[in-house]
Order: C-alpha cells, then structure tokens, then sequence
C-alpha cells in the first residue's frame, strides 16, 4: 500500500509538472512555427487544466492512503504537497492565459466594430 501512495505523490508532481510547462511550451513553440499563431497557444488551455486537476487529485489520493497506513511513517508527503501545488500552479496558469485570451478577443472585437 505504501508504494502504491508514493507513486500517487509523484505521479501528481509529474502531472504538476506538465501543467505548469504546457502554455509556456505552447507559447515558445508558436515563436518558431510560422503556421502556429500566438493565439492559437490557447489551444493548450484545457489540457493544462486537465493536467492540473489530474495532479490536485492524485496528490490527495496519496494523502488519503497514507492516512490508512495507521501512524506508521507516512510515504511521500512531501511530493504530494509538492504535487498539489504544481498542480495549483498550473490551474492559475491556464486561468490567466484564458483571461488574456478573453481580453485580446474582446480588444479585436472593440477595434473592428469601431
């Protein structure tokens, strides 16, 4: 049970990890591919969040096995916080580059239509 919990907790980091890095991977690559728009970087919003949330969930799936090992010495805690945070991390990523996108969608609307 206990491997089972600390490969939950570093899953979650590796999940984490991938959400943090997703916009702004997406963002770097459209620098260098001419038929890949900045705005098209958005694309990457939902799988950031859905690695996001992927990570948030396993980190608390380790948490509550560890809890059933009954005072023994918890496994991996410190990546599963480390997990949840990356995990965090990448949900308030996908949110601002949603934001941005929704504002730069509106500022094209606003400077067209005037």
């Amino acid at each position: 049970m206990g491997s089972t919990g600390k490969g939950a907790a570093w899953a979650s980091v590796v999940a984490g990890v991938a959400s943090v890095a997703t916009i702004p991977v997406a963002v770097y690559v459209s620098r260098f591919i001419q038929s890949f728009r900045l705005q098209e970087a958005g694309y990457a919003i939902p799988l950031a969040v859905l690695l996001g949330a992927l990570a948030i969930l396993l980190a608390r799936r380790s948490r509550l096995q560890a809890a059933l090992r009954l005072g023994r010495a918890p496994v991996g805690q410190g990546a599963a916080r480390a997990g949840r945070l990356l995990g965090i991390a990448g949900l308030c990523i996908a949110a601002s580059g949603l934001v941005a996108l929704a504002v730069y969608g509106l500022l094209q609307y606003a400077g067209s239509s005037g």
